[in-house]
């Protein structure tokens, strides 16, 4: 398993990143939010040689003008991944299905060289998700034993405590694996 973070911006810009293989990091949220350490926390990974992903944190409606604006903030690498977080929002709403699963969909069509995955937890997978589509990976959480969420659906990362930061595992036999993966969309 490698070894993961995200951060957000409640994390400093510059974090440790010694025995990480990745990170994900918090770009933008609904249609007006960017992160603002967003250039300084990319900059850390990248000069850590960590292979990076970045998150869009769902809203329910306008579906198209969020993955725009998603896709308009979050800088553009080869090899890097896109995400979308899809819980309930702080007002207390979600996005539903058919919305994750267009988000999804447009944010491929609009960055076709890069792998989207879906980012939930082991509640909204079992309980709230009828589609089970997570575009072309599942990022699950589920804070128990690293790499052992309680899923029967395969996964690409898990991320298992947000004690002391969020942290992650991911599922593939070494770095260049996961390099190789990220980059072969």
């Amino acid at each position: 398993m490698l070894r993961g973070i995200d951060v957000s911006s409640y994390q400093p810009s510059s974090y440790d990143t010694d025995g990480l293989s990745f990170v994900f990091i918090k770009a933008t949220e609904g249609r007006s939010y960017v992160n603002p350490k967003l250039a300084a926390q990319t900059r850390t990974a990248r000069d850590a040689g960590l292979v990076t992903g970045f998150y869009h944190f769902l809203w329910p409606g306008n579906l198209t003008a969020q993955a725009e604006y998603f896709v308009s903030k979050a800088p553009e690498r080869a090899g890097d991944i896109l995400a979308v977080d899809w819980e309930t929002t702080g007002d207390g709403t979600r996005a539903g299905n058919a919305e994750k699963d267009s988000f999804i969909r447009k944010v491929k069509a609009l960055r076709p060289d890069h792998r989207v995955i879906l980012y939930c937890n082991r509640n909204f997978w079992l309980n709230v998700d009828t589609t089970s589509y997570a575009g072309d990976g599942l990022w699950i959480a589920d804070y128990v034993t690293a790499g052992k969420p309680r899923i029967k659906a395969k996964w690409r990362f898990h991320q298992y405590t947000d004690d002391p930061l969020d942290k992650n595992v991911a599922d593939f036999a070494g770095k260049a694996a996961l390099k190789e993966w990220a980059g072969g969309a």
